[in-house]
């Protein structure tokens, strides 16, 4: 019986890599000389912090960039609020990572509704896809990658 799994994660060694590429760039920057801008990451977040808020606008697309070139799918991010007080501003930026209940519910719905003989079982934060044959797996995976979801959504532990 053949099987694959649908997982949303980050690769966290990239994702430090990227944030550290975007420090540097930063750094040489001419515009952001002596601001003490700075990207910093946390388990699940990334923080910007400088000390005007129109200096924050000007770092999303640095960091964006640093990201895009990693490989990293802009989709996990979730920008909150910018927060800004006395000569600084800052803003978080959350990190999507695992699928939730009600997107793994609507993936095992449109599974079962494209009437491929194979089932779909949640599994925490992926979902397991068993089938018998390997083109209805195939199957299955390009449905999905033709449904445009806000959360990049990864096939491995393809077994056969």
């Amino acid at each position: 019986m053949a099987s694959f799994d649908i997982k949303s994660e980050i690769n966290t060694h990239e994702l430090t890599n990227a944030v550290d590429q975007a420090n540097r760039v930063l750094k040489s920057r001419f515009d952001f000389k002596g601001t003490g801008a700075e990207f910093t990451l946390t388990d699940n977040q990334i923080l910007l912090f400088t000390k005007e808020d129109f200096q924050i606008k000007q770092m999303e697309p640095v960091l964006h960039e640093s990201l895009s070139k990693r490989g990293i799918d802009l989709k996990t991010l979730k920008p909150g609020a910018l927060e800004v007080s006395n000569g600084s501003a800052r803003q978080e930026i959350n990190l999507q990572e695992g699928i939730d209940r009600e997107l793994g519910k609507k993936i095992t719905t449109l599974v079962k509704q494209s009437k491929v003989k194979v089932q779909a079982s949640i599994q925490g934060e992926s979902i397991r896809i068993n089938g018998k044959k390997r083109d209805d797996l195939q199957q299955i995976m390009q449905i999905i990658k033709d449904q445009k979801y806000d959360l990049p959504l990864q096939f491995n532990n393809f077994r056969d």
